[in-house]
């Protein structure tokens, strides 16, 4: 979880703050899947707190902004992972001189054809 990005708050961030310059406009929106670095986590209390400089304009997400909570998808992908990760009888990558058709690897992670193809 992060926190809030205002100094001296500790409260959990649920919104993201970004300013898009060339429009003068400050957006605060859901809270971001990744920290980014041109971008504020905000407290509910900051992100509807928040104020803009003069002759600019702010955008606010209308709905209620809530701590981001993992999917059953999420979840589900990452017990499978650990699972898969674990087996003793698992095969092991090519080398990287190898070509793999079909498959892609980033950093510790691979990515697998569907069943369909």
């Amino acid at each position: 979880m992060r926190r809030c990005s205002r100094t001296g708050c500790t409260e959990l961030a649920v919104a993201t703050l970004t300013y898009v310059y060339a429009d003068s406009t400050a957006v605060v929106g859901p809270l971001a899947t990744q920290a980014e670095p041109h971008s504020y986590d905000l407290c509910t209390a900051h992100a509807h707190r928040l104020t803009a400089p003069r002759g600019w304009e702010v955008v606010r997400f209308e709905g209620e902004f809530a701590p981001p909570q993992p999917s059953a998808d999420d979840l589900t992908a990452l017990a499978e992972a650990v699972r898969e990760a674990g087996r003793a009888d698992r095969p092991l990558d090519p080398p990287p001189s190898v070509p793999t058709q079909g498959t892609g690897r980033r950093g510790h992670l691979r990515v697998l054809p569907g069943a369909d193809g």
